[in-house]
């Protein structure tokens, strides 16, 4: 009888992990935005493990800010280096702000923008931006106004965060932020 109760258990055990990855993120997935972030670590972690560029992606994040887990920005460094590996946008844009700020990594401006302009090649509008104002500080790249320019306005026509970047900028100039003005004023925006 115990030799069948340990099989069972077992049985149960292995079939909880070899659940997949999708299903566990999708899980995970809802206990963050339910705001249960410590549930949600848990599924993430198992998915991630698994591979689950998504799940990498969100469990970095996780530990970059601290949600349901005590802030790590080494380990959000690691999960961020492997969803951008596997050519996740959001990833390779964190992955570009760690480089750029030395967050769980030393600081490299080429680095970063590397990441910024892997990120805004799938249409980040936040990759566009950062990598907008690394052309237009020359910060990693040499500067140039144009291509500077040229990301500031895709990023702000961007549907998916173009409207929220405009808003910010706005209300920094407002503010009486030079930069901001600065950026407005190329792009023909107030």
């Amino acid at each position: 009888m115990k030799i069948r109760l340990v099989l069972l258990m077992f049985w149960f055990s292995l079939a909880s992990f070899s659940q997949s990855a999708e299903k566990l993120y999708q899980q995970g997935k809802a206990l963050y935005d339910a705001k249960d972030y410590a549930g949600a670590v848990v599924k993430l972690k198992i998915a991630a493990e698994k591979g689950h560029r998504k799940a990498q992606y969100r469990l970095g994040y996780c530990l970059d800010k601290g949600k349901g887990v005590t802030e790590d920005d080494a380990a959000a460094f690691s999960w961020y280096s492997k969803a951008a590996a596997q050519n996740h946008a959001k990833a390779q844009y964190q992955l570009g702000r760690c480089y750029k700020k030395g967050e769980g990594t030393k600081v490299n401006l080429e680095k970063a923008v590397l990441y910024f302009t892997k990120s805004a090649r799938q249409d980040n509008a936040d990759a566009q931006y950062a990598l907008a104002k690394c052309y237009l500080k020359g910060q990693g790249v040499a500067k140039d106004i144009a291509k500077a320019k040229s990301w500031l306005k895709k990023s702000i026509g961007n549907e998916k965060g173009g409207d929220d970047i405009l808003k910010k900028l706005q209300k920094e100039a407002k503010e009486g932020d030079t930069e901001a003005k600065e950026i407005l004023s190329l792009i023909g925006r107030k």
